[in-house]
């Protein structure tokens, strides 16, 4: 004898209907964690250490080879503070921070890329910082200084004959600019941009001044 499809309670409707409401909310469950779980990873300074904390910027910043991974990470050295200013927590945020809006207001990634979004007019600037082309670690701050005061008459076109506009950026905007520009290079971005050359790291080190009394102390 052939059941009814009434008697099959898999087949029925309100089944189907139960279900579908059941994954729905189980994936949007999954979906909010996911989310609380990437806003905690991606966080400059959480545990995960793929982005680290603001003050990064005293630090000198270079790429070394990962053989388990495959690629170059990261490495935070000696104590290189940027413009010659060691910062707290605090006070290196809002110096990135800045940088970072302004970097949005004047609509950068309509030329450039960061971190893989934007335009490929211009050159990326995910590791801009640690760009050979400046030459040396010595010389860095002051040429990226003159270059976005006056990026025309200071230009970098690499044969391109491409010239960045002069943004007419204040003096506290280009600090901002380029302590944006040093803390991304520390972020570990699985290897992007691929086979990518560092400048030369070999400037001195930070040494913090000892006063008289401490040093007679030690």
């Amino acid at each position: 004898m052939t059941e009814s499809s009434e008697s099959q309670w898999w087949a029925s409707e309100s089944f189907w209907r139960k279900c579908a409401i059941f994954v729905t909310a189980g994936m949007a469950l999954v979906l909010v964690l996911l989310t609380f779980h990437s806003l905690y990873a991606i966080g400059a300074g959480s545990d995960a250490g793929r982005v680290p904390a603001y003050s990064v910027i005293n630090y000198r910043i270079d790429y070394v080879p990962d053989e388990d991974r495959g690629h170059l990470v990261p490495e935070v050295g000696p104590m290189v503070p940027l413009f010659g200013e060691v910062m707290n927590e605090t006070e290196a945020k809002a110096l990135v921070n800045h940088g970072k809006l302004t970097v949005q207001a004047r609509n950068c990634m309509n030329c450039h890329t960061l971190l893989g979004n934007g335009a490929y007019y211009a050159p990326d600037l995910t590791k801009a910082w640690l760009d050979p082309g400046w030459g040396n670690e010595q010389a860095r701050e002051l040429l990226m200084t003159m270059f976005l005061k006056d990026p025309v008459a200071n230009a970098r076109t690499f044969g391109t004959n491409r010239r960045m506009p002069n943004q007419n950026l204040t003096d506290d905007e280009i600090r901002g600019v380029i302590a944006y520009l040093k803390w991304m290079s520390a972020i570990d971005t699985n290897g992007f941009p691929a086979n990518f050359t560092t400048l030369p790291q070999d400037g001195p080190v930070y040494e913090p001044e000892v006063a008289e009394g401490e040093e007679d102390a030690s």
